[in-house]
């Protein structure tokens, strides 16, 4: 933009164009009319902190592990390649590396109770010594595992020949064999080489074959190194690492444990919300996450849409919360479904930890820890289904739990929908992304216009809040359109890089983004 005076003044910086969603892979893909067999069926997906290994966990208990390999085919470290003119839009490359049985099913014959081998959670933990570990949990048991590449020993031939007489008449074996002599059971001295020998001369056989061993191949190998079990009486829904690579948590509808990594016989309870009496339970705890950074800070979410900070320097046990997050009801809003839909499925910290973001069955809200008034962004995602809540009620899927995550520079946000469907906002001040996407080698075929940023005057709330993405994403206002039975539950957002790995049924898809969208 140039003045009067021939000056150019730069033009006001607006908000960053909505990203180009691009399919980079799928594993496990199927084919036109196969069923989908449910164990296989994806239950869980994360990435580690490097992005360069990626997990999912399954209904039959099995955790798959992929490594990244576009990479290392650059060779350098990932710092290295920041460095370099390689374009951040590249294409991401994983390939299958390995995978176990994590869990088997179980039994409780104390409560007359089946414990089903599905995969609630993944969490990477600390990498050592060449060695990947990982913490995965069912219903009732959290387990530790150590997977690891390990020499495969082999024969790979038994031509050493040696001539027996030349060996016994030089003395060579003789000496040799002296080294390994030792006493027998009855305090004999024997030398079993130098007698084996001597029966294989006296036998006829004038050489002795002996097998080459040879390890020039590797073998992956997973190892469970520690269980905790028998910690809780009500079904696990997180696990969490700690910041200081020591310590994680475990939280069921009642509780949330705190374990050591190298304890696996002992727990402490840090969070206890079962009343005396269960006739007066009112809210249960839904998803509970540490802090990225600081150590002493959890939080977790609860069945009445509320997230309560706990600082664990306190107390022992955390009765009290520090900070509690929740936004007030609209008065005459209120109806049967409202507690049903306002129950957070998922929770997520930021990467520097200011930010966390939760998920409704309605919304996405983007939560300040430094601002409790209110929710500073709240993203509409199922707000065309709100004419058929009775529907979903009856066919149980209001009580869907769709996670949610946040991209590595807290710019945007995604959580999955009906369909195979997924949904991409920006969580910028001045952002109106919002993009559809489905779980296809075609994920913009579904795509819609943005609307318009509604705006919303500052006296009307102490914070800024953002509501947008109330459009349905289908051909149908009212929700006809959606298939309620594909459903997208679970994905992840790389750490560093805007690429995304969601599950859709037994498939993992795997999208990426270019800086800027194409015209």
């Amino acid at each position: 933009m140039t003045g009067g005076d021939g000056d150019v003044t730069a033009a006001p910086a607006g908000p960053p164009p909505p990203l180009d969603w691009r399919f980079s892979q799928v594993f496990g893909e199927r084919t036109a009319g196969e069923e989908v067999q449910e164990v296989d069926i994806i239950s869980a997906i994360e990435f580690d902190k490097s992005g360069d290994h990626l997990a999912t966990g399954d209904r039959g208990g099995r955790v798959v592990l992929f490594e990244r390999t576009d990479t290392k085919e650059h060779g350098g470290s990932r710092k290295d390649l920041e460095k370099t003119d390689y374009p951040s839009g590249r294409h991401p490359e994983f390939r299958y590396k390995t995978e176990f049985q994590s869990h088997e099913p179980e039994f409780d014959y104390l409560k007359s109770l089946e414990i089903e081998e599905k995969i609630n959670k993944i969490k990477w933990c600390q990498t050592a010594n060449g060695a990947v570990f990982l913490l995965s949990t069912n219903d009732k048991t959290i387990k530790f595992w150590k997977v690891q590449e390990k020499k495969v020993k082999k024969i790979a031939d038994m031509n050493m020949n040696m001539d027996v007489s030349k060996a016994v008449g030089n003395g060579n074996v003789a000496s040799s064999s002296s080294q390994k002599s030792s006493h027998g059971v009855n305090g004999e001295y024997t030398d079993k080489s130098y007698t084996s020998l001597t029966l294989t001369k006296d036998l006829g056989f004038q050489s002795l074959r002996l097998p080459v061993v040879t390890s020039n191949e590797t073998s992956l190998v997973a190892r469970c190194r520690r269980v905790y079990a028998h910690a809780h009486d009500y079904h696990i829904n997180s696990i969490s690492n700690n910041s200081d690579g020591e310590t994680f948590i475990s939280a069921d509808d009642l509780r949330i444990n705190l374990w050591n990594l190298e304890i696996s016989n002992q727990s402490f309870n840090i969070v206890d919300v079962k009343p005396t009496n269960m006739e007066d339970l009112t809210e249960v705890i839904t998803s509970a996450e540490f802090h990225p950074t600081h150590c002493n800070t959890l939080a977790y979410s609860s069945s009445k849409g509320s997230i309560r900070l706990i600082d664990l320097r306190q107390s022992a046990l955390c009765d009290r919360h520090s900070k509690l997050f929740e936004e007030q009801e609209a008065p005459g809003s209120r109806s049967f479904f409202t507690e049903i839909i306002a129950s957070i499925s998922d929770i997520k910290f930021g990467r520097n930890g200011r930010y966390i973001l939760s998920r409704d069955y309605m919304t996405l809200k983007l939560w300040d820890i430094n601002m409790d008034a209110g929710p500073v962004s709240t993203f509409q995602v199922h707000e065309y289904l709100r004419p058929k809540l009775c529907d979903l009620y009856e066919n149980d899927s209001i009580f869907d739990k769709f996670e949610c995550c946040l991209s590595g520079d807290g710019m945007r946000v995604a959580t999955g929908s009906y369909s195979n469907l997924f949904r991409v906002f920006g969580s910028g001040p001045t952002s109106t992304e919002a993009t559809t996407l489905e779980a296809s080698k075609n994920p913009m075929r579904r795509q819609v216009q943005t609307p318009a940023r509604p705006s919303r005057s500052l006296s009307s709330s102490i914070t800024r809040v953002v509501r947008r993405g109330a459009e349905s994403p289908g051909n149908d206002t009212n929700g006809n359109s959606f298939d309620f039975t594909t459903k997208l539950l679970h994905l992840a957002w790389h750490p560093t890089e805007n690429s995304i790995a969601c599950a859709a049924a037994n498939s993992l898809y795997m999208y990426y983004a270019s800086n800027e969208s194409t015209p």
